[in-house]
């Protein structure tokens, strides 16, 4: 399927998605005047056929490398994207009362005479109230798809950089009594091609700035595509420090694979223009390596390597180059963007690295997070995509990230601080 099929296809789907939503519409406005009817037609549909065009300029005449289009390209589709994800909520209690209608007009259809299958937009039986069902899951379904834009509204507004500080507690059974205690601070997913408040991301690095780290690590993305995306931010996140070091790697966004690029060389170029940006702004990345790091005369490991992804992501990672060397060290942490990589590889093969530390998955950017309980799309895709899990004497921890992509904001799950402690088991 070309290009140009694809967005037809969306087009078809928006309009479908839309009809469906009208008769909700056309149900409640049955005892306004006909001025007013047309007046919400005309803006209804009037939407519709923004949101198709706007669908071919966002995929057509806004590249994401240029970096003015680029912001107007996200908020332009942030809007189309809540816009219809909100309306499907619509469809699916519009979608109740017209399974109820079909049946009962399948059992009708055998006791007697059969009526004509009733549409969305007809009256039904009223209920106890004096408001018919058809009324009530039409106020429904455009309340629920109302709320839920407001929420992804919302979510833009304040979600994006509400920073939570998360602490966790790594407890380590080969743990040098001298890193009992040591705190390690954790960013990933910057992202920083993608941020609209400066000042609010100043304020979330000065929040991990006054945890006071003895390490850092930030395990990738720094930016959506290009390396330019971060200038306006190096001096920002170069302020973090930690006395014990500040490691960094690199995720899937960072090789400039979205884009189109006039030739292979200004893509490496790009990749070496965004190392380069990791070493000014004082980080350590590790590409397929490892550091050593020394307490009173007490070692323990750090691994980091370029991405490693299942499922279609890049895999240009290679654990065993980072690995070698390491035998002696009791301890071993390691930086891999994507969590995949924990059961793709670490698990069957390293049984020696106490804990990897990745990102990726962003939760989504989208769920609930109530207590203990969570939830998110994107564990249809993932297994492990938010928090600590443990297998045997192993871990891995997947940061929720800093920045967004795509939809500009977080709805439920939002962007995180970490701050580990070690402990001796």
């Amino acid at each position: 399927m070309n290009k140009i099929a694809g967005q037809v296809i969306m087009a078809v789907v928006f309009v479908l998605i839309d009809l469906y939503v009208w008769q909700a519409v056309r149900l409640l406005m049955r005892s306004t005047s006909e001025m007013t009817q047309k007046v919400i037609g005309i803006g209804y549909w009037g939407l519709t056929i923004f949101s198709i065009a706007g669908l071919f300029v966002v995929f057509n005449y806004t590249p994401a490398t240029a970096p003015v289009r680029a912001s107007f390209r996200t908020f332009l589709m942030a809007g189309i994207f809540i816009f219809y994800i909100s309306k499907i909520f619509s469809v699916l209690v519009l979608f109740i009362d017209d399974i109820i209608r079909l049946l009962k007009w399948v059992v009708s259809f055998f006791q007697s005479s059969p009526p004509q299958p009733a549409t969305v937009a007809q009256n039904l039986e009223p209920v106890a109230t004096g408001i018919s069902r058809s009324d009530f899951l039409a106020k429904s379904a455009l309340a629920l798809g109302g709320l839920h834009m407001g929420g992804m509204t919302w979510g833009i507004l304040s979600g994006a950089h509400d920073y939570h500080v998360r602490k966790v507690t790594l407890n380590l059974k080969n743990l040098p009594k001298q890193f009992d205690g040591m705190r390690i601070a954790q960013l990933s997913d910057i992202h920083s091609g993608s941020f609209f408040n400066k000042t609010a991301v100043k304020g979330g690095v000065e929040m991990l700035i006054k945890e006071k780290p003895d390490m850092f690590f930030f395990t990738g993305d720094l930016v959506n595509n290009i390396a330019p995306e971060v200038r306006d931010y190096i001096e920002i996140f170069s302020k973090i420090k930690a006395p014990l070091g500040t490691f960094s790697t690199l995720g899937n966004h960072d090789y400039g694979d979205y884009t189109q690029w006039v030739s292979a060389e200004k893509k490496r170029q790009n990749l070496n223009d965004l190392i380069e940006a990791h070493k000014t702004m004082g980080w350590d990345i590790l590409l397929d390596e490892h550091r050593e790091v020394k307490v009173d005369g007490e070692k323990l490991a750090v691994l980091g390597i370029q991405n490693w992804g299942a499922g279609g992501f890049s895999k240009y990672g290679n654990l065993e180059k980072a690995h070698a060397g390491t035998q002696e060290y009791p301890v071993k942490l390691l930086l891999s963007h994507d969590p995949s990589h924990w059961r793709g590889q670490v698990l069957p093969q390293y049984k020696d690295i106490d804990v990897a530390f990745a990102g990726h998955t962003h939760g989504m950017q989208y769920g609930v997070e109530l207590g203990s309980f969570k939830w998110s799309p994107v564990q249809l895709r993932y297994k492990e995509w938010a928090g600590l899990y443990e297998e045997n004497d192993q871990k891995l921890y997947v940061n929720r990230g800093f920045g967004y992509i795509g939809y500009p904001g977080r709805v439920g799950i939002y962007p995180e601080i970490t701050i580990f402690e070690l402990k001796s088991a």
